[in-house]
């Protein structure tokens, strides 16, 4: 479907057409009628999909249409840096249409409070908030949101794991009953279902085919020993001059500097990103991997969901994610609106167990590839090495897409 056929705003249709899109995604084909019909909704679908854009659309048109006054949308999410990425791509979209957002979170060094008090007790159009950031203005009395019209949870299952059940119902409690709720998750696990039986009347439920890695990427497993870790990823750098965006999964904060420090180079730059940083310097490493200045990136979970980084080559998982649903985030990273892209993991013998429930979730065996001989030769391959799936020295894992590959422009 093409967004010319939804009954949308031809201002806001305007502002699509100017960002490069033409056509919907599935979430998006599927969801925005039903949020444009007014009622509640709980949608699944995995990373990658196009969600955002699947509820700002109907809602920014709803917003031109009516012209309220007071606080119309109020988005809820777990993190600082997915409140960022969905108040520009607000802006993004709202350049034909004046309709004003901000986003509110924590993190900081406090120079954006007075403007966050401005906006949530005076009126913007669409707030973005993290919810503990929200709670603290919250106590201070002077937030309206006796108003708002659609309540929005992204990445909700995510906030559930982080420990904020609590405070979205408090958030909710100072929001009129008589609202829109709209509910979008990468999974659907049951908190998901206790949450809407509270906060939610009657939704409509969409659920995309879930658990399953984006169909353009090449997927491989590496089995090796820790210290051979930072061998392969240099060895792989090195060979593939032609990937210019890398992001490297750590499953730790101490691991992120210590990966960075084995792979220095004079030729491109290594950075490592985690939540230790103040919120300027997570902003402007993102703004220099965005670039291409920086070619590799080493990251906690922080990057796993919700951050919309386009063109990343290859993410390579440091550990193998004890959450299965952690592996098809991480991946999800990579082949984003239907291009390519590859993954690869790196599993010592304690991450045997976790690579298998990964391989369960998503109903397919990895491929396992050889180590390079230098480094099975040179450095100890530890217990719990599994054979290759192939013989020694056929099909080494290989890129097998053109990169720019791309088969129609869709809004992520």
């Amino acid at each position: 479907m093409i967004f010319d056929d939804l009954d949308l705003n031809p201002d806001l249709l305007e502002s699509i057409d100017y960002m490069g899109f033409s056509e919907t995604t599935p979430i998006q084909e599927k969801a925005i009628p039903v949020i444009m019909s007014g009622r509640d909704l709980i949608a699944c679908a995995q990373t990658g999909t196009g969600k955002t854009a699947a509820y700002l659309l109907p809602v920014m048109n709803q917003i031109s249409e009516k012209r309220p006054s007071h606080t119309h949308t109020l988005i809820l999410v777990p993190t600082r840096e997915l409140a960022l990425q969905i108040d520009q791509q607000i802006q993004g979209l709202a350049y034909t249409l004046n309709i004003t957002s901000l986003a509110v979170y924590g993190g900081g060094d406090g120079s954006g409070w007075d403007q966050e008090k401005a906006a949530l007790s005076k009126g913007a159009d669409i707030i973005v908030a993290t919810p503990g950031r929200l709670i603290s203005h919250l106590n201070q009395g002077y937030v309206k949101f006796n108003q708002i019209e659609v309540l929005v949870l992204d990445e909700a299952d995510r906030m559930l794991d982080i420990g904020f059940y609590d405070d979205i119902m408090r958030i909710t409690s100072y929001v009129p009953r008589k609202r829109q709720t709209l509910m979008f998750s990468a999974t659907m696990p049951p908190d998901i279902r206790s949450l809407s039986k509270h906060i939610m009347k009657n939704p409509a439920e969409i659920s995309l085919e879930m658990s399953k890695p984006p169909e353009g990427v090449v997927q491989a497993v590496y089995h090796l020993s820790d210290n051979q870790k930072l061998p392969l990823i240099n060895s792989l750098i090195a060979d593939n001059p032609d990937y210019h965006s890398i992001l490297i999964f750590s499953s730790t904060r101490k691991k992120v500097s210590e990966i960075v420090r084995g792979l220095r180079s004079k030729s491109y730059l290594v950075e490592g990103i985690s939540s230790d940083l103040e919120q300027k310097e997570r902003e402007n490493m993102l703004v220099r991997f965005r670039s291409r200045k920086t070619r590799v990136l080493v990251a906690t979970d922080v990057l796993s969901r919700g951050i919309d980084i386009k063109d990343i080559n290859l993410v390579i998982n440091f550990d193998a994610p004890s959450d299965a649903e952690d592996y098809v985030h991480r991946v999800g990273r990579t082949a984003r609106a239907e291009t390519t892209g590859a993954a690869i993991t790196l599993v010592n013998r304690f991450d045997v167990p976790k690579m298998q429930r990964i391989e369960k979730l998503i109903g397919n065996r990895i491929y396992n590839a050889p180590l390079p001989a230098f480094i099975a030769e040179n450095h100890a391959s530890g217990p719990g090495h599994r054979p290759p799936l192939t013989k020694p020295g056929k099909n080494r894992f290989k890129r097998r897409f053109n990169q720019n590959g791309r088969s129609k422009k869709t809004i992520t």
